[in-house]
């Protein structure tokens, strides 16, 4: 079991890198799309973006309303409208958030920034939408309560894409590198149902609840096409390993194909105003994403520890061979499993691509992660699974109040290693003879 782990992230770091180089390539940037009260986009709106007062670059909206800047580093930069180009009609809602302060731009991200546009004749009042109190240092209380809810966030986000991922391992041992292209094809699913511009112009809703069925649909199918007929094959786990990694190279590559290499936000619930509970600040979106992360985690757990596939499911993560004498058919078992894993891994996109943005590798980005929560849990456990999600997430988001925000994931993973070096088989994980 530990050779496998430390197979697993050596593979899982020497991928990784080549995804890196390809993002630093294409280069950080901030961008969005600005639109009026009527939802009509507005053109010709300089926005300019400095750094210790130095300006960096500057960008003006097209007919479209899109912007994009590029910076030559990654870093937290400031980010201002130029209201003295807006229409005459047109003004902030809040005149003092012209500029966005320190917005942090990670390694090889392209980042939206908002800027919410009202008629000139009847501005909202209120402070900056999205955009929590200023905080009184890097370690105080108020910086770490809004980093523990956002760690939270996260965490619950990385929990729900993981336990399918701990849960085919457990049924099938089956180390699938292509689980990240799931959470993808669930967002970009849900992005093109979204979209008016190239889709039907769902609602956010109906568009999750559609693409949460085809991820089910896409994992099924997997299951049946591909991965059962290699097994009755008798093919090894390293060359299921291979396979699965040429798989993830694959559908990547025609999902960047088809949805383009720049980033795109869903239509629905973009601009929202800050809810200040106390020194935390959260909008009603992101309250709604932890909300349900954690409403679906407790509802998946259920799901296993009372429901009668789930505990066939359990039984065959826990002995194959007990749980087929016992009666339980486990290739429908895994079916059920990789469905619901392909379910599970679309919301995880979803609202992974609500939090943040739709791109086409947010997937691959989110793997390591999940590798780390199912690893930090212990393989094959869904609760395990659960626990190292959260974990990751909070670890992840809490070392940015001291250190640089490049070395977020950094933290997590060290976390996971030294698990590894004490409990080799992860927390929930049972220690197993090799050999």
């Amino acid at each position: 079991m530990r050779h496998l782990m430390v197979l697993l992230l050596l593979v899982v770091a020497a991928l990784l890198t080549p995804s890196a180089a390809a993002a630093a390539q294409d280069g950080e940037a901030v961008g969005g799309t600005l639109r009026g009260p009527d939802g009509e986009p507005v053109a010709g709106v300089t926005i300019r973006v400095e750094r210790a007062g130095q300006e960096i670059a500057t960008a003006t909206s097209g007919p479209d309303g899109r912007w994009r800047a590029a910076v030559p580093a990654p870093g937290d930069y400031d980010v201002t409208l130029d209201t003295g180009t807006l229409p005459d009609a047109l003004t902030l809602r809040e005149p003092d958030a012209a500029t966005l302060r320190a917005v942090t731009i990670r390694p090889g991200q392209q980042r939206t920034v908002l800027f919410p546009i009202v008629s000139a004749a009847d501005p909202a009042p209120g402070g900056a939408p999205g955009l929590p109190p200023a905080p009184s240092g890097p370690g105080s209380a108020a910086v770490l309560a809004q980093l523990t809810l956002a760690g939270i966030k996260f965490g619950a986000i990385i929990a729900i894409t993981a336990i399918g991922l701990s849960l085919i391992f457990g049924t099938t041992h089956l180390i699938n590198f292509a689980h990240g292209e799931l959470v993808t094809i669930g967002a970009m699913a849900a992005f093109f149902l979204n979209a008016a511009t190239i889709g039907p112009g769902w609602d956010l809703i109906p568009s999750a609840l559609v693409a949460i069925a085809i991820g089910a649909l896409v994992g099924a199918v997997l299951e049946r096409a591909l991965w059962r007929p290699l097994r009755i094959r008798g093919t090894g786990r390293i060359q299921l390993f291979i396979i699965s990694i040429g798989l993830s190279l694959l559908l990547r590559h025609l999902l960047l194909v088809i949805f383009g290499s720049r980033p795109r936000p869903y239509t629905d619930y973009v601009i929202q105003r800050a809810v200040v509970i106390g020194p935390i600040a959260i909008t009603p979106r992101d309250l709604v994403i932890t909300v349900l992360s954690i409403v679906v985690l407790v509802a998946v757990g259920l799901m296993l520890l009372r429901t009668r596939i789930g505990k066939a499911m359990r039984a065959v993560s826990d002995d194959r061979e007990l749980a087929e004498a016992s009666g339980v058919d486990a290739a429908r078992v895994d079916l059920y499993v990789w469905a619901l894993g392909g379910g599970l891994a679309a919301l995880g996109g979803v609202l992974f691509g609500l939090s943040e943005v739709v791109s086409w590798d947010m997937g691959f980005r989110l793997l390591l992660l999940m590798f780390a929560a199912v690893i930090l849990g212990g393989l094959g456990s869904a609760f395990g699974a659960m626990v190292g999600g959260l974990v990751v997430g909070l670890i992840a988001q809490l070392s940015t109040a001291w250190f640089p925000v490049e070395l977020q994931n950094a933290w997590a993973l060290g976390l996971l290693i030294l698990v590894l070096l004490v409990r080799p088989q992860g927390v929930f994980g049972r220690a197993e003879r090799i050999g």
